[in-house]
């Protein structure tokens, strides 16, 4: 992950993304941002995805009227999912006080999270926080 920082490469891995969707689900950005968040802030750093690939995904729903305030409020329903994250160093203080295995930890709680970022992607979309579509 050291090697995300400073270089073009988040920008291309969000390029790849943006590509590998499928034809017509860009007018969808926003739920599509939602689910995307909820493994990248899990597998990369924070500062790479939101400093990286949400310009990208941001500019790509720009083009179809979806505003950067939707698909920033998207792009947080990852964040209980990121608290799991090998590379979140207060999860392994908290673990280690606790005299639990980290792997152990994540069994237990990620479900929770994964459940609870689901529910407030329904939330967000019930209340158009950020749109189904536009």
């Amino acid at each position: 992950m050291g090697v995300l920082p400073g270089t073009d490469m988040v920008g291309a891995m969000a390029t790849s993304v943006i590509g590998a969707l499928p034809n017509g689900i860009e007018p969808y950005m926003a739920p599509v941002t939602a689910l995307l968040s909820i493994p990248f802030t899990f597998l990369i750093s924070n500062d790479a995805s939101y400093f990286g690939m949400l310009p990208v995904l941001a500019q790509t729903a720009h083009a179809y009227g979806i505003s950067p305030q939707e698909i920033v409020c998207a792009s947080l329903i990852g964040q209980q999912v990121h608290l799991f994250s090998p590379l979140v160093p207060s999860t392994y203080l908290l673990v280690g006080m606790s005299g639990i295995e980290f792997g152990s930890h994540q069994r237990f709680t990620l479900p929770w999270a994964l459940t609870s970022s689901l529910v407030l992607l329904a939330t967000s979309m019930l209340l158009r926080i950020f749109p189904l579509a536009p």
